[in-house]
């Protein structure tokens, strides 16, 4: 847990959460918080590395690479499936030959926006919605730009769709489920980091107000999204469904919070797993 992320503050909960609810009667549980460095990796002599970090080292493939060359088992996704899942551009170029819709976006390149108003501003490669701005009027444009920017990586700008965010959680490797479908209700203009990460900002209800329809539809194509990235262990699907029923695909999160406010935790205790089973089946699904 930990790193150097700008979502190290959600990683240390996300991982003091796994480290509370571990069957101590299976598992033997060492912390590990790392800084500004992956070296205390190489001294980790573990069964199994149960990876709590969110954003850079943790979700991109970095820790996934330096456990592959020590030839130690870890939960979650490997070193491709994390890279195209934490690349927002990326991720959308992967999953374009897909019957699924995604919004019109495009990298930024220092010209003009040119998918109307409002649109989204965000980095391309980080997590929580970090620097991701809802643009209403081209006024604010530059000031969203130089916030996106200021993560250090690439920016993209995205049309925006106006509908209701819902979300799924997949588990599994090559026998990859769903989970039921969880409805997000934002008391922010959208689902932000304040709305994830505070208790009373946000509205989660699961199983989703929606069509069965609509819930077999999502799960549908977050397993596809999931296999086709080439996930294991666990990811979520987000989405955003318009009021005419169309879904389009926002991202995946290859490493989704685990924090007690989190999505994912709240879709396996919709059908009756315990946070511990929940670890537990993340822990079984973990390869070399």
């Amino acid at each position: 847990m930990g790193g150097r992320s700008s979502e190290r503050e959600i990683s240390l909960i996300s991982g003091e959460e796994v480290v509370r609810n571990l069957n101590r009667e299976k598992y033997e549980v060492e912390k590990v918080v790392l800084g500004d460095s992956l070296d205390p990796v190489v001294k980790i002599r573990a069964d199994v590395v149960f990876i709590a970090m969110h954003g850079r080292d943790g979700e991109d493939g970095r820790i996934q690479a330096v456990l592959d060359l020590m030839g130690v088992k870890y939960t979650g996704s490997g070193v491709l499936a994390s890279a195209l899942g934490m690349n927002k551009v990326a991720f959308k170029r992967a999953i374009d030959h897909l019957d699924v819709l995604i919004p019109r976006w495009q990298i930024y390149d220092g010209g003009d926006a040119d998918l109307g108003w409002p649109c989204v501003v965000k980095p391309t490669d980080q997590g929580s919605s970090r620097g991701v701005s809802v643009v209403k009027r081209k006024s604010d444009f530059e000031r969203a730009i130089s916030e996106a920017k200021e993560f250090g990586g690439g920016v993209m700008v995205e049309e925006y769709v106006e509908g209701t965010e819902v979300s799924c959680g997949v588990l599994g490797n090559e026998e990859a489920r769903a989970l039921p479908v969880i409805e997000i209700c934002p008391k922010n203009d959208f689902f932000d980091y304040e709305a994830k990460y505070t208790e009373g900002k946000c509205e989660e209800i699961v199983p989703a107000r929606i069509s069965k329809k609509a819930e077999k539809e999502i799960r549908r194509q977050s397993v596809e999204i999931f296999k086709t990235i080439g996930c294991r262990g666990f990811a979520r699907v987000d989405f955003i469904m318009k009021k005419n029923g169309e879904l389009y695909v926002l991202e995946i999160n290859t490493i989704p919070g685990l924090t007690p406010q989190s999505l994912l935790p709240k879709e396996a205790a919709a059908v009756g797993m315990s946070y511990g089973q929940f670890l537990d089946k993340i822990i079984g699904f973990s390869q070399r």
